[in-house]
């Protein structure tokens, strides 16, 4: 940790020199701030809708056609943050997610039947025929914190009321086995929820 300003903040997760503008797939954890629980509800080990949770699947699954080079994989919504992974692919002109993993060495986007998967490929077609803008897993990030708190601060009456935290966690996923594992992770969250590092409530225990 170091210290800014008087206060301590934890250092960036992020690799050195890498761009994160650059082609790959990227896990992210998005926390709510101070890690209030104010998304969805976990019940008999699974994660359950509110309106707030809606909300936040609307913007998540509308980056694709916000961002025409990013494509969803799993994630899921939890009481206090976010885990999902994106893919970036800036620089190609193609039809079908063949040729994207094929290009990215890694799989096509799957269904696992847990979420709903997204991608840019599907939902706006028109994007195959034209150059996309690059954008950085910090601008897709930035992107969806807004267009999620504006909407969800609309929905409960609180303008201007910080949703999310500043910073956000992001992994860069080499392999096929390592991705294997991160899904594994993100759909079985919700059944470790009572052990949750993010669950404020085991912070008293």
């Amino acid at each position: 940790m170091s210290l800014y300003k008087n206060k301590y903040r934890i250092e960036s997760t992020r690799l050195p020199h890498w761009d994160y503008s650059r082609d790959g797939w990227y896990f992210v954890t998005l926390c709510t701030h101070k890690k209030k629980c104010i998304l969805s509800e976990i019940k008999d080990g699974s994660s359950r809708d509110t309106p707030q949770s809606r909300i936040v699947q609307f913007c998540w699954e509308e980056l694709p056609n916000h961002y025409p080079a990013c494509s969803l994989d799993v994630y899921v919504i939890m009481p206090n943050h976010l885990h999902g992974i994106i893919i970036i692919n800036n620089h190609i002109r193609t039809t079908g997610e063949s040729n994207k993993a094929k290009r990215l060495n890694m799989p096509p986007p799957v269904e696992t039947g847990f979420k709903p998967v997204s991608s840019a490929s599907v939902s706006n077609p028109a994007a195959q025929t034209k150059t996309r803008t690059s954008y950085s897993l910090s601008e897709i990030i930035r992107g969806f914190k807004t267009f999620s708190s504006r909407r969800i601060n609309k929905f409960m009456k609180t303008p201007g009321i910080p949703l999310w935290q500043t910073r956000f966690y992001d992994h860069v996923i080499r392999d096929e086995q390592a991705l294997e594992n991160i899904r594994e992770y993100i759909v079985n969250n919700p059944l470790k929820w009572h052990e949750e590092k993010n669950n404020i409530e085991n912070l008293y225990m």
